[in-house]
């Protein structure tokens, strides 16, 4: 079971993204992403607050090292503020469920910033499978027009672009987390994170004017109670699951296990949020997990 650790965490990680997207689509749609990114971030962090107060004696992570704190912070930065602020917003314009597809290409992107700045080979086959989840997405955002001659979007391009500046600041946090956390416990690791994200959400809603707009979200008891299972499940049980789970194999393999998300998710999309899916949606899901394990065989 040991051995298995970091595996484990990885699909409970999936298992948590899944949970995650569909509580904060239903409360972004009612009261917005940026007040779904605010509210989750402080649940979050009192949640660890306690949680490490308990397993580990401290309840703020004032034993990590000023290495820890820089690549742990830039992390924050990239991966809460940059890039879930456009994928929270991602899931209000076209789903949750497309938008997990489209963070299918965390692990290509994660792959080529490795040969870029890490000096980490990618194989024939890893290129190959980077050109297969590209199809995979692919197959799911691009439909032919009724004249069958013209190939065009089969979603808003704004959302679609939103989604993959969202895969970017998570490739570029999980990066980072792995420089800065070492053998640091990754929950006190996540603190760190939601710290700086806490102070980058501060700064965007005081300069845009929107505490109003946040005070106000607190009056949809619907959309607090998604945005409070979604961060039990999201910054709480997932981000620190998916620290874990780097902290115990390879990258690429949390990578692998955790984009099994977007399959994951079309049962809920259906039950839920009573989604058609389309066949070729499913395959293209199916594809892009396949192409996704190519990457890292």
């Amino acid at each position: 079971m040991q051995s298995h650790l970091g595996e484990l965490a990885a699909l409970t990680t999936a298992v948590c993204w899944t949970f995650t997207a569909i509580a904060f689509e239903s409360a972004g749609k009612k009261v917005g992403s940026l007040s779904v990114n605010i509210i989750r971030l402080v649940i979050a962090f009192a949640l660890l607050s306690i949680y490490t107060f308990f397993t580990r004696g401290i309840g703020f992570p004032i034993d990590a090292t000023g290495a820890n704190w820089f690549w742990l912070l830039i992390s924050g930065l990239i991966g809460f503020v940059i890039g879930d602020l456009f994928l929270f917003q991602a899931y209000v314009m076209i789903g949750s469920r497309i938008s997990l597809l489209i963070m299918s290409a965390v692990p290509p992107i994660t792959a080529i910033v490795g040969f870029l700045l890490l000096d980490e080979r990618i194989s024939l086959l890893g290129m190959a499978g980077m050109f297969i989840t590209i199809g995979g997405i692919a197959l799911v955002i691009l439909s032919r027009s009724a004249d069958e001659k013209k190939v065009k979007l089969a979603h808003p391009a704004k959302g679609l672009l939103f989604a993959f500046i969202g895969a970017l600041g998570q490739a570029f946090g999980l990066i980072f987390s792995k420089l800065g956390m070492g053998d640091y416990n990754p929950f006190a690791a996540t603190q760190i994170r939601i710290i700086a994200a806490l102070v980058g959400f501060c700064i965007i809603i005081t300069v845009g004017k929107k505490w109003k707009e946040i005070a106000a979200s607190f009056q949809d008891k619907i959309a607090i109670r998604n945005i409070s299972i979604g961060s039990f499940f999201g910054p709480f049980l997932g981000v620190s699951f998916s620290l874990l789970a780097v902290q115990h194999t390879a990258t690429g393999i949390v990578s692998t296990i955790t984009s099994i998300s977007p399959i994951l998710i079309i049962p809920a999309s259906i039950m839920i949020f009573k989604e058609k899916v389309l066949p070729k949606e499913i395959l293209g899901a199916v594809v892009s997990l396949v192409g996704v394990t190519f990457l890292f065989l």
